[in-house]
């Protein structure tokens, strides 16, 4: 039995981890919930973000976190044009087309990445990179608390755009009923847009959020973008809070897991998770059935 004073920290550490599990599966979220298609190039957008914020700090001095007002308009404005001009297009109103495109768009922008930058990996040090802020129970580094602060921040900023914008009624309304939707004057290639750029806008919050305790690589988005989409399935396709609260089961799990079966088999609990739910509630814990 573990004592406490191993599995606080554990969970504490955990909470914080799966705060940015929580801001990647966002924006996945948000594109299955308007387009109902999986996005592949998830992953390989958050690479692109990571870079984005690792050279502006590595060429121009810029803190990731200063970068936020760079990278994440960025990176809506390649999601607003993947989505507009080659995903839109590419795929003829077809969900299938949609999946290939974006699964060739993932493979090209990772071939390219490795092209230019070849498989480094790569880090940047700050000047509170090392420094932790000490919650009684456990030290928990600074670049975790404040990512863990972000990703609140992000997803009731979310929150807000969707309930409280014509914006967000409008992608909601798309999302329950795309005829319809069209029929009363909204312009679906735009929204659609917009929902894919505010989604990958997301991933340019959780690169420059990640970076000053994470590293980028050509392969980085990997890892990350298997576990948003656990964490998506749980929470509830569809459901920003379920995307929140998934976030932080699966990161806690991760961490305590960690602890019975050691770090490199940690992620096997989450796996675990994932089939129990597809098993027992494949809506998830806040998904509506269909």
């Amino acid at each position: 039995m573990l004592e406490l004073s191993i599995l606080l920290p554990a969970i504490l550490n955990g909470l914080t981890t799966g705060a940015i599990y929580a801001l990647v599966a966002l924006g996945l979220t948000l594109i299955y919930g308007v387009l109902h298609i999986i996005n592949f190039a998830h992953g390989s957008l958050l690479m692109l973000a990571l870079y984005a914020a690792f050279f502006l700090h590595a060429v121009a001095g810029i803190d990731p976190y200063l970068a936020l007002p760079i990278v994440v308009p960025l990176l809506f404005a390649v999601g607003y044009g993947l989505q507009r001009f080659v995903i839109g297009r590419a795929s003829h109103g077809k969900d299938e087309n949609i999946l290939l495109v974006t699964l060739g768009i993932s493979v090209i922008i990772e071939n390219l990445a490795l092209y230019l930058w070849k498989s480094d990996t790569r880090t940047i040090e700050t000047p509170y990179s090392f420094s932790v802020v000490n919650f009684g129970v456990a030290n928990i580094p600074v670049p975790k608390v404040v990512a863990f602060a972000g990703a609140l921040v992000v997803a009731a900023l979310l929150w807000l755009l969707m309930t409280r914008t014509d914006l967000g009624r409008a992608i909601r309304a798309l999302a329950k009923e795309r005829l319809g939707a069209r029929l009363v004057g909204i312009n679906v290639d735009h929204v659609f847009a917009m929902s894919f750029g505010i989604g990958c806008a997301c991933l340019g919050a959780a690169a420059c959020l990640l970076l000053p305790g994470y590293y980028v690589s050509p392969h980085v988005g990997h890892g990350f973008v298997l576990v948003a989409f656990t964490v998506v399935v749980l929470g509830g396709m569809g459901s920003f809070v379920g995307a929140l609260l998934g976030g932080f089961i699966i990161g806690v799990t991760e961490s305590v897991g960690g602890l019975f079966l050691g770090e490199s088999l940690g992620q096997l609990a989450i796996f675990v998770i994932f089939i129990a739910i597809l098993l027992f509630r494949p809506t998830g814990l806040l998904g509506q059935k269909a």
